[in-house]
């Protein structure tokens, strides 16, 4: 693998800074303070002292973004794999789930929409009305302990208005794209606010089947309605209260043997998802001196997961081989988090320290149903459970310098059953006592500028495989722990018009989870293999890089961004599921690069337009083969009118129609050359062209 970042990263990122500031007149423009809700704390983005990137896919000036796979490359070291019709899992700096089977999951990077925990199931994460995507970078022990051992992506909805507004949005694209969305909001009295937002997104998708010949096997149809009610009750409390249902009824046919847009299944697979979610929470002035904060928040999802296993038709291969796999699952969470936090100034020791203590409680329970042609009928039932109590302490140092203790300690338990029509059982109980927390010190410089650096320690869960054809010693895995060494600048120059944010940062990975996997010959069906992924652990891994975010201002009329991630992500003393030795080679689903950066400026006082680049340095698939992506970067334009009362957009994705892979496999499936072992890739987004308008009422 070449893990050097390749230069157009750099010359992209640097030249269009430079440009700007030599050619462009210069004004007053000021980059727009950005408020990052999700820290234990509200706190500007420029004064929190950790890697978080602020993603805003609701601007109208960008391309039509239906999903949150299509902002995530804007943020530095961060991937997701999809295996899916869309995304549901998510990597930061090298760690994350990239698929699931059987198995039940314990998340690396933690996924909030409004609060409500969706971790493992972002095809929930529209982006429809969504104010901003926060991006937390890092094992996050003190916000979220074990489903955020990576990081954290919290999602947050617009806020209601004080004003009435209303607005609808069309949507219309080549593959039949269309779109239809509407947003009203306003006050009810002086002290309730609502919102309500619902839209229906539907496309052919990106491949044609040429044994059915149709071209929407593979499409999308995606219902999501939204709500909010904001009440300020008496005695300085605010209530919020948070609604969402999101329809997906999509088709799932993206494996080619040919490893093209071509398709031979005669059973397309589906991946349909219907989840009805809402959280509560209080904001409340206990006294002068304290602040309470309390969330209730709770989710339903029903998950239809299927594919024609084989990829072809009755008669393709040999012995009239066909097999399809189908996985249901209904998932219910509930969780609970209340803290309580000193007032500005009214912290302990004087006032000066300021103290957060909270308690919070995880209940989920999963039920599987799978359905394999070649097995024997299979459910499980699965209930986990999360207990933690974590505190901070905000203490000052000297003038201008503060040291961050937090900790997090938490209880893991789990139960788990399962059998198959055959009359198998197999049960486990494990429970797990974890414990994470951060050790940072910041310093605001003379020129208003932050400086930190510290440790945070991240931690997961243990579990366990359960697919029967497993032997014993693999059935079982041990938590893993991760400490994140990291230090930051933050600061802005030019009266405000240039923003920077950079860090470095060295991970060490401690009984580090793998997800691996191997096949099993399936008796009876000569050629025909069962492709089994499990957990595994390696002795340790070593994630270590840099990332930069730019934004700058030059005139009134043009705004410049850039972000860039690099990173080495190594695994070591590691042999995976065939024997192979990896020691050394790197992580899966980590490429060395990521980089975002582009153009935005006014023609005129109505027109404007907007470029932008986003690439990726090429990563392996998986721990358990070589199968691996290409580099690549994407090219998507923009140019837009801006009326009083409306707005119209051509847009373009992915111009250079670049062949990019979201999710890759390792195996033999092919009977015309006699089941070699080939690398599979499934594509992402084509080039595709469309037009947006949004109009106010």
């Amino acid at each position: 693998m070449n893990n050097r970042l390749y230069p157009t990263a750099t010359i992209v990122s640097l030249s269009l800074v430079l440009f700007a500031h030599s050619v462009l007149a210069q004004a007053d423009t000021i980059i727009e303070e950005i408020v990052v809700t999700g820290e234990l704390r509200e706190s500007a983005l420029a004064s929190t002292p950790s890697s978080v990137s602020v993603l805003q896919p609701g601007d109208r000036r960008q391309t039509a973004v239906q999903q949150i796979e299509q902002v995530l490359g804007w943020a530095p070291n961060v991937n997701y794999a999809s295996g899916a019709s869309r995304a549901r899992f998510f990597q930061i700096r090298g760690i994350g789930e990239r698929g699931q089977f059987v198995e039940p999951l314990n998340s690396s990077v933690g996924l909030l929409l409004d609060g409500v925990d969706m971790s493992g199931i972002g095809t929930a994460a529209t982006m429809f009305d969504v104010a901003q995507v926060e991006v937390f970078r890092g094992p996050q022990g003190t916000l979220y302990g074990a489903n955020a051992l990576a990081g954290l992506i919290n999602v947050v909805s617009n806020a209601p208005t004080t004003e009435f507004e209303a607005s609808i949005q069309l949507d219309a694209g080549d593959y039949g794209a269309r779109g239809l969305g509407a947003v009203v909001s306003g006050p009810l009295s002086e002290q309730v606010r609502f919102r309500l937002g619902a839209q229906l997104y539907q496309d052919d998708g990106f491949m044609d089947n040429i044994h059915l010949g149709r071209d929407d096997t593979n499409d999308h149809d995606e219902l999501t309605v939204r709500g909010r009610l904001d009440w300020e009750a008496g005695g300085s409390a605010l209530w919020s209260i948070f609604a969402g249902h999101v329809d997906i009824d999509n088709g799932y046919d993206a494996f080619s043997l040919d490893n093209n847009r071509k398709t031979r299944s005669d059973q397309p697979g589906s991946d349909v998802q219907e989840t009805t979610y809402a959280s509560v929470k209080l904001d409340w002035g206990f006294s002068r001196a304290v602040r309470f904060e309390g969330s209730l928040a709770w989710a339903t999802s029903d998950i239809d997961y299927g594919y024609d296993e084989d990829w072809t038709f009755v008669g393709f291969h040999p012995w009239e081989y066909s097999s399809t796999d189908r996985y249901l699952r209904e998932r219910d969470t509930t969780t609970l988090d209340v803290r309580w936090l000193s007032e500005p100034g009214r912290g302990i020791f004087g006032g000066d320290t300021e103290w957060v203590a909270g308690v919070f409680a995880l209940r989920q329970d999963v039920d599987l149903s799978r359905r394999y042609t070649y097995a024997a009928d299979y459910d499980s039932e699965f209930e986990m459970t999360r207990i933690a109590a974590y505190g901070q302490l905000t203490i000052p140092v000297f003038e201008s310098a503060r040291l961050i203790v937090g900790l997090r300690a938490e209880r893991h338990s789990s139960e788990f059953d399962s059998r198959s029509a055959t009359g198998e059982t197999v049960s486990f109980d494990p429970d797990d006592d974890l414990y994470g927390g951060r050790l940072v010190l910041e310093w605001d410089t003379s020129a208003g500028h932050l400086v930190y650096g510290g440790v945070t320690r991240g931690y997961k869960a243990g579990g366990f495989n359960t697919d029967g054809t497993l032997e014993p010693t693999r059935q079982l895995f041990d938590p893993e722990n991760t400490w994140n060494f990291e230090a930051g600048y933050k600061g802005s120059w030019v009266d405000d018009r240039l923003v920077g944010r950079a860090a470095v940062f060295v991970m060490l990975r401690d009984d580090m989870q793998i997800d691996t996997s191997h096949t099993v010959p399936i008796p009876g069906v000569p050629g025909a293999v069962e492709f089994v992924e499990y957990q595994d652990n390696a002795a340790e891994g070593l994630n270590y890089g840099a990332e930069l975010e730019l934004e700058y201002a030059p005139g009134d009329r043009t705004r410049l961004f850039a972000s860039v991630g690099l990173l080495e992500a190594e695994l070591e003393d590691y042999i995976n599921g065939s024997g192979e030795d990896l020691d050394g080679r790197d992580q899966a689903h980590a490429p060395g690069y990521t980089f975002f950066a582009g153009i935005e400026f006014d023609i005129t006082d109505r027109w404007f337009a907007r470029l932008e680049v986003e690439g990726k340095d090429e990563f392996y698939f998986s721990n358990s083969h070589q199968t691996h992506s290409q580099r690549y970067e994407l090219i998507n334009a923009v140019v837009g009118y801006e009326a009083d009362r409306w707005n119209a957009r051509v847009w373009g994705r992915n111009l250079g129609d670049e062949d990019y892979f979201v999710r890759g496999f390792g195996f033999g499936n092919d009977p015309r050359d006699g089941y070699v072992f080939h690398g599979y890739t499934q594509l992402g987004e084509p080039r595709q062209f469309g037009v947006s308008i949004s109009i106010d009422l």
